[in-house]
């Protein structure tokens, strides 16, 4: 039997092909920073979940590693990710094989992904969504380089149906609360899109604090009611209201930052969180 492979189609442009530069590059954001305001960061969340960002490193890995370094990382994950291209089943899930980076195989964690797809009909195994999908594959390395041994559950969100959303919610959240060990749900977005520096950042702190209340519906009317550009609100939605069913009681904003921070360019910018559930 041959074991499906998942080739990356995002290495050389969103982060580097080279392992060596890779691996020094997410070391580099996950480092914590020595000066005395960042101390209080460095004492470990155990997360349900989380936000994390998903554009080229260089605009967002240092918001994305100041969020994994922070989390006490399982063994197992569920990783949710917006459908970009537009490929695919709405709720694509892939039960086996690894996906591949410069820094090697990432396991699927093939019993988890089962018990997601019993319990959650509507779920489709479908690699053609995930196929070029660029916001899942950028989460692996950071796994890869703080979690070595970690397997996880790759779903591509493609539909923006409140219900279908809160039912994979609840499901996960059902199926998680059945496991003997911690595992995490990382929904990977980016923030408001191509607007400038102020009106993003007014525009993102009002989806961050629906997050930070825990409240997926607000969260989803929100983004919507509010022409925010989120491309990551559907898969927030689905992590809010399976880290609720899993008990989670408070939210902590990690870090948030603008392209234009890295860039200098404050008239169209694209805005990153990452937000722990726990």
């Amino acid at each position: 039997m041959t074991t499906a492979i998942r080739r990356p189609a995002v290495a050389g442009r969103f982060y580097s092909a080279n392992a060596q530069r890779l691996r020094a590059e997410v070391e580099t954001f996950t480092t914590p920073s020595a000066s005395p305001e960042q101390a209080s960061e460095e004492s470990k969340i155990a997360a349900i979940g989380c936000i994390a960002p998903h554009a080229g490193y260089v605009y967002s890995g240092a918001v994305a590693g100041a969020l994994y370094r922070r989390l006490e990382l399982p063994r197992r994950c569920v990783i949710l990710c917006p459908n970009h291209t537009g490929q695919g089943e709405p709720l694509a899930i892939m039960s086996e094989g690894a996906w591949r980076t410069p820094l090697g195989d990432a396991p699927i964690d093939a019993e988890l992904a089962a018990e997601l797809t019993a319990a959650t009909p509507f779920l489709t195994e479908d690699q053609e969504a995930h196929r070029y999908e660029h916001a899942l594959e950028v989460q692996l390395p950071f796994l890869q380089v703080l979690r070595p041994d970690f397997q996880f559950v790759p779903i591509a969100v493609g539909t923006s149906n409140f219900e279908s959303l809160a039912a994979l919610g609840e499901a996960i959240g059902d199926v998680l609360s059945g496991l003997t060990e911690p595992a995490l749900v990382i929904a990977s977005s980016d923030m408001n899109h191509y607007e400038s520096d102020g009106v993003t950042r007014v525009k993102d702190r009002r989806a961050i604090e629906q997050v930070l209340a825990l409240d997926p519906r607000g969260l989803y009317e929100t983004v919507r009611q509010g022409q925010i550009s989120m491309c990551g609100y559907c898969p927030a939605t689905v992590m809010l209201t399976a880290a609720r069913k899993l008990g989670a009681t408070q939210a902590e904003l990690i870090r948030y930052a603008t392209s234009g921070d890295v860039s200098g360019d404050r008239d169209m910018v694209v805005g990153y969180a990452g937000i722990a559930v726990y």
